[in-house]
């Protein structure tokens, strides 16, 4: 039987990827309005500024970690559905690809629970 903490695990865990994606998702969507998907344009000002240079890095550096985790991760505990989480990483970033990772993860468990 899954744990007792579960069923919060998992709305706690949606509930951070709908948060993780429109937050990011609010503050872009203005900017590909006025410039389509032109990256370089993007790499431009992402790099503009030292600051704006250490975010952009850590959050790529993050989101690296994050599909190489979940590939070694995928070995050992084989997620349904786990290419949607790598998705939500690449097109939105790590605060929308991991909590939906995560919750993909809890459901995993909470099955293999049950079938043993």
């Amino acid at each position: 039987m899954p744990s007792p903490a579960s069923p919060f695990a998992r709305t706690l865990y949606l509930t951070l990827f709908v948060v993780g994606s429109a937050v990011p998702l609010l503050w872009f969507w203005p900017w590909l309005n006025v410039h389509g998907l032109d990256l370089p344009t993007l790499a431009s000002e992402l790099f503009s500024t030292r600051v704006g240079g250490f975010f952009g890095l850590d959050v790529l550096c993050s989101a690296v970690v994050l599909l190489v985790w979940m590939q070694l991760e995928h070995r050992r505990l084989p997620v349904r559905r786990a290419w949607l989480a790598a998705l939500a990483t690449c097109c939105i970033g790590v605060s929308s690809g991991l909590p939906l990772y995560l919750y993909l993860r809890q459901r995993t468990l909470d099955a293999a629970v049950l079938t043993s």
